[in-house]
């Protein structure tokens, strides 16, 4: 991993209330390089003009940085690039396939299976879907040490489970799930996977062909890149049971005044002018990835700050933890916890006050809590330009903090 990292990224020359930044929110969106800042810069300011419809100059330069953006990302996640649709977030990606295939596809009496650590937007999409077909949305159970009781997935399973959407790394508890083994058992099956990728995509490789998902999302601004740009991945075979989502200029292949028809994938589902500045930031935000982050040394990196995260906090009787924490010392980069007696936003406006930035609240995932007995928790989340030396000064924040119970 690139030495001095940190100096890449304009924000840490800032102080927050009077103190150096230490920014530990990176679950929720991560900062942006300067290499990446630039790429936007240089749109903008050289080539910024509509892509796939304006027959000048500026108009292909920008159509072709914005596909090779999406050849950038396909090559990142090994996918084809008509794979690779551009969306605003996971968000949309999912609700995406919700109100295509999932409108097409899922009948009266079938099941879909998810989690009970989803995020909402993996879960309110499904439920309103269920409900307009009367379908029955079931849950793999979350343990007592925040994993998944996989033991419960051959019942769980059945001829009628059409869809299984999980998350790869929970948003609150930090938990890798068992994502190959829960694909493998859905295709038995032949149902359908969708892999929500939002906390995994920065922090390991991602191979689709690999995992053999069948769909996959992620959001770009916790990849380094700017808001407003995520990606869908849709298998190949899938391509032409996908109608359109939305529908306009960009995604026509003709239109007459009785009927239309439409571009391949992935343009189909891209209708309207795009987030071509974003899509291309992505792209450097990526290109940037490749260039100064090794992901063997990454999980080094963040599994070493856990653990001193973890060390520090369980020396702080207030403080109680969530989630498999032996597994996170060795592969996690978020770590939620609960202060007795304080309410979460109370400790995260505490910590703020000395320049720390971290997520306080239900994470989107009211279910999820309520099954961990809490109303909201402290997270905290880290990235490659974190260092041991903001973990410690965390720490001694929190000592005090606990000092003035």
């Amino acid at each position: 991993m690139k030495k001095n990292i940190r100096n890449d990224f304009p924000i840490f020359k800032q102080k927050i209330n009077g103190h150096d930044l230490i920014y530990f929110d990176n679950a929720a969106t991560t900062q942006k390089p300067q290499q990446v800042l630039d790429a936007l810069i240089n749109f903008y300011t050289t080539t910024n003009a509509n892509i796939a419809r304006t027959i000048c100059t500026m108009g292909e330069q920008a159509t072709q940085m914005y596909e090779d953006a999406r050849a950038k990302v396909a090559k990142f996640i090994g996918a084809d690039p008509t794979e690779i649709v551009f969306t605003r977030n996971s968000t949309e990606g999912i609700n995406l396939i919700a109100s295509t295939w999932g409108e097409c596809d899922i009948e009266d009496g079938d099941e879909i299976l998810i989690t009970q650590m989803e995020h909402h937007s993996n879960i309110v999409p499904w439920q309103m879907l269920a409900y307009r077909k009367n379908a029955k949305l079931k849950f793999i159970p979350v343990l007592s040490d925040g994993t998944l009781d996989i033991s419960k997935l051959s019942s769980l399973i059945t001829s009628r489970t059409k869809l299984v959407s999980v998350v790869h790394v929970s948003n609150v508890l930090g938990v890798h799930n068992p994502i190959q083994e829960i694909i493998n058992a859905a295709h038995e099956a032949n149902a359908m996977v969708i892999i929500d990728a939002a906390q995994s995509v920065a922090h390991q490789p991602i191979d689709v062909a690999k995992m053999d998902c069948d769909f996959l999302v992620f959001s770009g601004h916790k990849l380094l890149a700017p808001t407003g740009i995520g990606v869908l991945y849709i298998k190949k075979d899938l391509h032409d049971y996908i109608p359109p989502y939305q529908v306009g200029g960009g995604m026509v292949e003709s239109v007459d005044f009785d009927q239309a028809s439409w571009r391949d994938m992935p343009h189909k589902l891209e209708a309207g002018t795009p987030a071509i500045a974003q899509a291309i930031a992505l792209g450097a935000a990526i290109d940037y990835i490749k260039l100064n982050i090794d992901w063997s040394q990454l999980r080094t990196h963040e599994a070493a700050l856990t653990t001193a995260l973890i060390d520090g906090l369980s020396t702080i009787a207030s403080v109680t933890m969530l989630g498999p924490i032996e597994q996170l010392k060795k592969v996690g980069h978020i770590v939620s916890f609960t202060v007795e007696g304080m309410h979460a936003h109370d400790v995260a406006a505490y910590l703020d006050s000395y320049g720390i930035c971290v997520r306080a609240g239900h994470h989107c995932a009211q279910p999820l809590a309520k099954i961990l007995g809490i109303e909201a928790s402290v997270r905290v989340s880290f990235y490659a330009y974190n260092t041991l030396d903001e973990v410690t000064q965390f720490i001694k924040v929190m000592q005090q903090l606990h000092k003035e119970l």
